[in-house]
């Protein structure tokens, strides 16, 4: 009985493709077809000199968004990086930029029980050569559609390293690199 069952089974398999078409044929599986990209979008950021420091870009996915950058001319060290409430980068201080991107009101700060910003990124670590390169990805409510709200976005490099946890920067000292938040 048992070898019966097993060669049903087996010749059930075998022919189960042929008998799942109909006499007209189907068509052939369609192609798969590689995801379409998600909203992107990117800064050029400059220091309070007005060089050039590099680019920061922001491509959405389904699950966030992720952030790329490669920056130079960057004092050694760690240092806060944060998207900010406007997209203005006036220099030397930036503060035309605002504070950190918040639409939620939440506290600052990535430790924060009460937290966190939705521009709330983690510190950079710029090597002895004044250079990083990062892939970050942001899953805290930030999303490409929400910083282009009616007075645009930026992002920004502070002096120091942020805490984490400090309301509401994170004691992250001055901005030493502003980029607007531009659609690309």
């Amino acid at each position: 009985m048992k070898i019966r069952a097993l060669l049903t089974a087996a010749a059930l398999t075998a022919t189960l493709p042929a008998l799942a078409q109909d006499a007209a044929g189907t068509p052939p599986p369609a192609e798969k077809k590689t995801p379409p990209k998600g909203q992107t979008a990117k800064a050029l950021l400059k220091d309070a000199q007005g060089k050039d420091v590099g680019e920061v870009t922001f491509e959405q996915t389904k699950n966030g968004v992720l952030i790329k950058g490669k920056l130079s001319n960057l004092p050694p060290g760690q240092h806060a990086f944060h998207v900010h409430e406007v997209g203005k980068c006036e220099a030397p201080g930036f503060t035309t930029a605002g504070g950190h991107f918040n639409p939620t009101k939440k506290a600052h700060g990535l430790l924060a029980p009460k937290g966190k910003h939705h521009g709330d990124l983690p510190n950079l670590y710029v090597s002895q050569d004044g250079t990083v390169q990062f892939d970050i990805f942001s899953q805290n409510g930030l999303t490409v559609k929400s910083m282009f709200d009616k007075d645009g976005s930026s992002v920004m490099v502070h002096a120091k390293e942020d805490d984490y946890h400090s309301d509401p920067t994170g004691d992250a000292g001055g901005r030493i690199a502003c980029g607007v938040v531009e659609k690309s």
